[in-house]
């Protein structure tokens, strides 16, 4: 698996097939390979240029702890990669968290991006607490209690430290007040707030974006990633299209109670989505 230097820090990341570029983010910590990631590319790569990625703090990449966010810091990592890799302007493209990342990546770094697609995002009170559950505040209570070593061995970083062992060593390294101030810093961007219809992102800034974008509609069964937030979002971002997933409204909710008895990935219907992400990143 290739890796590059992007801002300091070493990112995995693999392209496959020719064309028109685009780039994958999926949601979670997860990597790039993700049930249901690799099977979406795959698909795309027989008409498109395709990169999938592992952000830093995910897969093989690198553990990274800068930016006022940590989707930020994934934005700007993925447009730097996109110039690194000769790729840019492409189709950012993402579920979840990568919805997040491909939204504020055409903020940021608008040169990067041709198109934005993105499907469940995160939002409403809920959805956006328990982001703060899972990616911040476990690690700031252990850091608090345990310093970097309790963080080390704490099994969320589990797959990251088996793919990159360095990382380990990372954490081992870094000061433990650092560490919780960064935690402390990134978590902020989960409190729910009026004028932020996504994590970070205020109404502002998307109403800003000037980039051609389409949004899956989110299910109104789904609590995570709610159908308000999406229809928002949609409303805000100028001439931006609304487009019905190709699954029905208990999709989320049904692939939840799959996986939780490990009989499959909240991801692997994913790859449904790829005639409507070949029509939208030619047709837009």
């Amino acid at each position: 698996m290739p890796t590059i230097d992007i801002l300091g820090g070493r990112v995995a990341y693999e392209i496959l097939g020719e064309g028109d570029p685009i780039v994958l983010t999926p949601g979670g910590r997860f990597s790039m390979g993700v049930p249901g990631l690799r099977p979406l590319a795959e698909a795309l790569a027989l008409h498109m240029k395709v990169l999938i990625w592992d952000r830093p703090n995910a897969g093989a990449s690198d553990l990274k702890f800068t930016g006022e966010t940590e989707s930020d810091m994934h934005a700007d990592t993925l447009a730097e990669l996109l110039r690194a890799l000769d790729m840019a302007p492409a189709v950012v493209a993402g579920g979840s968290a990568g919805a997040r990342v491909s939204l504020i990546t055409a903020l940021r770094h608008p040169d990067v991006v041709s198109k934005v697609l993105g499907w469940w995002l995160s939002g409403g009170v809920y959805g956006t607490l328990i982001l703060a559950m899972t990616y911040n505040l476990p690690f700031m209570a252990t850091a608090l209690t345990g310093g970097m070593k309790a963080v080390a061995e704490m099994p969320q970083w589990a797959e990251t430290i088996a793919a990159n062992p360095g990382n380990r060593q990372r954490l081992l390294d870094m000061d433990a007040q650092e560490f919780i101030d960064v935690m402390d810093r990134w978590v902020r961007a989960f409190v729910p707030e009026e004028g932020k219809p996504i994590p970070g992102v205020t109404a502002d800034e998307l109403a800003s974006i000037a980039k051609p974008t389409v949004i899956w509609r989110s299910s109104p069964l789904d609590r995570y990633h709610t159908e308000e937030t999406s229809v928002r979002v949609h409303g805000l971002i100028p001439g931006a299209r609304l487009v019905d997933p190709p699954w029905g409204d208990d999709e989320w909710s049904r692939l939840q109670v799959l996986s939780s008895q490990g009989k499959g990935h909240i991801f692997d219907t994913w790859p449904k989505l790829a005639p409507q992400i070949l029509e939208y990143s030619k047709a837009i």
